[in-house]
């Protein structure tokens, strides 16, 4: 019940059970951090360990997850860093479940339509290539680099840091929500091809409604709309983000081309069956239009809801981009230099030397003499003033007193 405990002097053990009882009935992450041998068991116990490397030992930056030199660096550490990795961490997963969801559910209509024989829809090779090649480094790009809200602001408004705190990133709504987008997704991706390509001919008069042009409308409509939405997540552009994205698609054409030539047919006939079916169905108008029917499709309804949500109902990071947009950098705060204290001993042993204790009670380190107290009676006559034993009668001693003439 109390949001702030301090402990004196605890052993290694107990620091640790102080962690546990955190972890146990407040069902939060915790941190701890330390500089010597005996904080290496609070470190280990934590969520995140965090060591301070100096006088005390380098096992504490051993044990831990994250060191630096100086304790004002935590701020840093949890403010910006801490805040940046949960951000793209919750992007990753989010698009992670995204695009693999669309590729899936793609599969689960095309089922109906195929006498549920288990064939797949998309070429084997495209399988092979969408996790490892199409999608992978873009997505790498943005969990390593992706930023909301630079360093100096992050600074400046520490409430970026509570949704971070309230799970409001990823959670079991936002994982509803990508499981619906997937959904809506994969039945745009395949309905509107299927019907766009029925009773469709070549500007020559040849039909080219078959399975190999459906399946490669089908994977060119997917690698766009992924590659897009990793597009709208992406909030801070370097030239790796730019590279790895347009590199993406640059290698599913090429690729696309390749795997479908004739020289590779030729050599391996069995491994590759879609022969000219890059350049037979790309070369046409329609075909390019039903791309861009779909992905339009896709698109848009998350355009549109974003930008609903930021006008109605804004988020703090939207509000503070918007401010970032607006104003200029604000100011780093003066920082007083710090002073460097150099000891001898270590803390285990100033801990057990003898203390000042001797030093307070004589009173030599007052500039001046303290008055000597009053005493408690002010007749000197009286036993307590004149400091000598007080004699007591009993009841019977009394009696006898009072009796005797």
């Amino acid at each position: 019940m109390c949001q702030t405990v301090i402990c004196c002097r605890v052993t290694p053990l107990q620091k640790a059970q102080v962690v546990k009882v955190v972890k146990k009935y407040k069902q939060a992450v915790t941190l701890a951090i330390g500089d010597g041998a005996n904080d290496v068991s609070m470190i280990k116990t934590a969520h995140i360990g965090v060591g301070i490397s100096g006088q005390e030992g380098m096992q504490a930056v051993l044990s831990s997850d994250f060191s630096f030199a100086q304790f004002r660096y935590l701020q840093r550490l949890l403010l910006v860093h801490g805040r940046w990795s949960y951000l793209r961490m919750s992007k990753f997963l989010r698009y992670f479940f995204l695009k693999n969801f669309t590729f899936t559910f793609v599969h689960f209509w095309y089922a109906f339509f195929c006498g549920y024989s288990a064939q797949p829809v998309y070429d084997d090779w495209f399988s092979t290539c969408y996790n490892l090649v199409y999608t992978a480094l873009p997505v790498l790009a943005l969990s390593l680099f992706d930023q909301d809200v630079n360093g100096r602001w992050s600074f400046y408004y520490p409430k970026l840091y509570i949704p971070g705190q309230q799970n409001m990133y990823f959670n079991k709504k936002s994982f509803l929500l990508c499981m619906m987008q997937s959904c809506y997704n994969s039945l745009v991706l395949f309905f509107v091809p299927y019907g766009a390509l029925h009773d469709t001919v070549r500007q020559d008069g040849r039909d080219i409604t078959d399975y190999q042009t459906f399946a490669l409308l089908l994977q060119t409509c997917l690698i766009i709309v992924v590659n897009t939405q990793m597009f709208l997540d992406t909030w801070y552009w370097t030239g790796i983000n730019h590279f790895f994205l347009w590199g993406s698609m640059a290698a599913y054409f090429a690729l696309t081309f390749t795997l479908s030539s004739n020289g590779l047919f030729f050599i391996f006939p069995t491994m590759f069956q879609f022969l000219g079916t890059g350049r037979n169905s790309l070369n046409q108008p329609n075909t390019w239009l039903i791309i861009f029917l779909a992905c339009l499709l896709c698109i848009l309804p998350v355009v549109a809801l974003r930008f609903i949500f930021l006008q109605t109902s804004p988020t703090i990071n939207d509000k503070v981009r918007y401010k970032m947009r607006r104003d200029e950098v604000p100011a780093i705060s003066p920082r007083r230099p710090a002073t460097r204290r150099v000891s001898t001993r270590s803390s285990y042993a100033f801990s057990h030397s003898q203390g000042y204790g001797d030093l307070v009670t004589s009173q030599k380190f007052l500039g001046k003499k303290t008055p000597r107290r009053p005493l408690l009676f002010g007749q000197k006559e009286h036993p307590l003033g004149e400091n000598q034993p007080q004699l007591f009668r009993t009841i019977t001693e009394e009696s006898e007193e009072q009796q005797s003439p």
